[in-house]
């Protein structure tokens, strides 16, 4: 068998909890990250980086990506190889789309196909879990798609969530960061019994509104206990984005992932008014933003 020395893995960017699906539920959108790995025979690390946001990646051991790329080796006990890693960023870092998801999930995958693919793309899911420490970017960024993990006896396991394709998910995304770290700093230890069915129920309306793009059940499903009443503060100008969204016809605004960008879902008819009130609503607030329609991506990390 031939050894491959060269490969490239084009990975999508996501968009995670989707309101009350906290860290159980993401999808896969049709904006990417791609990564292009050449085995290095005298040994040793290049990383180089282009596109939007290059001069912010770490070229050193650092990485999150080699990070991955390492990990997998270490799993399957085999010394990883010279490496000269060529990253195109399409997926803005630290907005909440997902883009450290991309960097695990193609650094494992990169690994696994040089590697002679020892892991199944379970493995591989397992393993990616593992180092995000949460399902809900890294199964779709995987996989494609709209996706729920829950826990099992025996681990994970993975529903593929039906998305009624006239649903579009619109993203605003903002000139400022958010860490994920600091996100999360703000969310409380305890919730109480009644926030917790409200997300139970409002997460099973999601699920059966997503399918059907059903009105009603998606203007109430998008509604949150858990995460957003919390992290809002931490977005300046989200009262006004949301507002502006949702008179422009959408059926609700999230905050994607982590933050600081804002999703909301509209009917394909009502699209192009809905980005223009978010673009408008940040502009108000002397805030740039890029807001851009998209659709699911279905396949999920691919090798070219």
């Amino acid at each position: 068998m031939s050894v491959v020395s060269n490969i490239t893995v084009k990975v999508p960017g996501t968009t995670a909890n989707l309101g009350p699906g906290f860290d159980c539920i993401g999808a896969a959108l049709k904006l990417y990250n791609e990564f292009n790995f050449t085995t290095l025979d005298a040994g040793g690390l290049i990383i180089q980086a282009s596109g939007i946001e290059a001069a912010k990646v770490q070229t050193d051991e650092t990485n999150l990506l080699y990070q991955a790329f390492v990990k997998l080796y270490q799993h399957i006990k085999k010394t990883p190889p010279g490496i000269k890693i060529e990253i195109k960023l399409g997926v803005p870092l630290a907005r909440g789309l997902g883009s450290s998801a991309t960097a695990i999930v193609g650094g494992l995958v990169g690994a696994n196909y040089l590697a002679g693919s020892p892991l199944s793309e379970l493995e591989v899911m397992e393993l990616a879990i593992a180092m995000e420490g949460h399902p809900d970017n890294v199964v779709p960024a995987l996989l494609g798609g709209c996706r729920l993990a829950a826990t099992s006896s025996t681990g994970w396991e993975i529903c593929d969530i039906p998305w009624h394709r006239d649903i579009v998910p619109v993203i605003a995304i903002p000139n400022f960061e958010l860490s994920t770290a600091e996100a999360r700093r703000v969310l409380p230890t305890e919730i109480s019994r009644r926030d917790a069915i409200f997300n139970i129920s409002h997460l099973g309306l999601l699920l059966r509104g997503l399918a059907t793009n059903r009105e009603e059940w998606l203007k109430a499903a998008l509604q949150d206990k858990l995460h957003q009443p919390y992290r809002q503060t931490l977005i300046a100008g989200y009262e006004s984005v949301n507002e502006a969204a949702i008179n422009a016809g959408a059926y609700g605004m999230v905050i994607s992932g982590a933050g600081p960008t804002l999703l909301a879902l509209v009917d394909i008819t009502k699209a192009k008014s809905v980005e223009t009130a978010m673009t408008n609503a940040w502009m108000a607030k002397r805030i740039n933003s890029i807001v851009r329609s998209l659709r699911l991506d279905t396949q999920g990390a691919v090798i070219l």
